[in-house]
């Protein structure tokens, strides 16, 4: 069975060998931390990593649905500790001059009403852009690739709230809704048309398995918006979008979406939007009660509780049995809610990834030195 056979079948609660074996990431200063512990020098990035720990590959169509051109991104202070910049959304925002992972300290937005949307974002934002689509020779040869993939493949369906909101900022994009609902529904009015576009133009010449958007919209007390203006605002936009995939013979849509979502649940799944991810367990969306509560209906990407990896072992094992039983059910892929954080150790991911393997029958990669890629070069030894 291959990656592709054994994820889909999964997604459709169809029989399998054993259900892929995934994982979100990591922050970059795990990885660093990591290096002390054991991991090779090497596995320096989430790519580098997804290859090291022998998980199961996937792609999307290399399309770009946001800000085209994005703002140049320029530092505009050195303190020593922090920088100033100015980011690729035209946000200004302090971040550690380290690199350490931290969330920026954003201080101005750019976008700050229908002027600013007018003349620095709206012609950013022009679905017609040729800039969205990969270039011809680069796309002849992709189309190849994905004729012999045995992997699966998706595509962007963009963020119609989590933008905007970087744009904006969390304040400014809430009032928003209530201060000029025109501007809105304009902004996410084109980001669909742009989705749509893209859509339009891969999904007739290759076959796309998923849809995979970003709406990182909710806290742990709830989301940022309103349901009554999610689905008044987002609903209607994001079936269009279901619908055009549904279409070309695509029925897995997922957006990642932190928080407590469990408000929301419902609503996406009117839109179109059937799968939910990372399922952020601390923060108040248990996977257990969102499968008792719409069965098939509802397909699962994550939900293991990224603090159980900081307890320690027990508590690893316990909470991978706890979604033992559902998991076998199908409909649900199995990784750690989040980024996995440097509060874990390597020996707990370790053994984490060997538990989960365990209980669900995902084989054991072979050793390191047998799959490591000829191509990356001498091995850099650990100190």
């Amino acid at each position: 069975m291959t990656h592709r056979e054994r994820w889909l079948r999964t997604m459709h609660f169809e029989p399998v060998d054993h259900v892929p074996d995934e994982e979100f990431g990591y922050w970059d200063n795990t990885l660093t931390l990591w290096h002390e512990q054991g991991l090779p020098r090497e596995i320096d990035t989430l790519p580098k990593a997804d290859v090291y720990f022998g998980f199961a590959p996937r792609a999307l169509v290399p399309v770009n649905q946001g800000l085209s051109p994005g703002f140049e991104r320029e530092v505009l202070d050195d303190t020593g500790d922090y920088l100033l910049i100015r980011d690729e959304h035209g946000s200004t925002c302090q971040i550690h001059s380290s690199g350490q992972d931290s969330i920026p300290h954003f201080l101005d937005f750019l976008l700050k009403g229908r002027d600013e949307w007018e003349r620095e974002f709206k012609p950013r934002l022009d679905p017609d852009d040729p800039s969205r689509l990969p270039d011809p020779d680069t796309w002849a040869d992709l189309k190849q690739e994905y004729a012999k993939r045995d992997y699966p493949l998706g595509i962007g369906i963009g963020s119609l709230y989590g933008w905007m909101r970087d744009w904006m900022g969390f304040e400014r994009a809430a009032m928003m809704v209530y201060d000029d609902p025109g501007l809105v529904e304009e902004i996410m009015e084109t980001i669909t048309r742009i989705v749509l576009r893209t859509i339009e133009w891969a999904a007739p010449q290759v076959q796309i398995d998923f849809g995979a958007g970003w709406e990182d919209m909710a806290f742990n007390a709830g989301p940022m918006i309103s349901p009554a203006d999610f689905e008044r605002l987002m609903v209607p936009r994001y079936r269009r979008i279901a619908d055009l995939l549904k279409e070309h013979g695509c029925d897995i849509v997922y957006t990642d979406c932190d928080g407590n979502i469990n408000k929301l649940v419902h609503l996406w799944l009117e839109a179109g939007i059937n799968c939910m991810f990372p399922v952020e367990v601390a923060a108040g969306t248990d996977p257990l009660p969102l499968r008792d509560t719409y069965g098939k209906r509802l397909l699962l990407l994550g939900g293991v509780n990224k603090r159980a990896l900081i307890a320690g072992k027990e508590a690893i094992r316990h909470e991978v049995e706890r979604i033992e039983p559902h998991v076998k059910e199908g409909g649900w892929i199995p990784h750690v809610d989040h980024r996995v954080p440097p509060d874990v150790t390597f020996e707990n991911y370790r053994y984490y990834l060997a538990a989960k393997r365990d209980l669900f029958g995902i084989p054991e990669p072979a050793p390191w030195e047998e799959r490591r890629p000829p191509e990356w070069g001498p091995a850099e030894q650990n100190a």
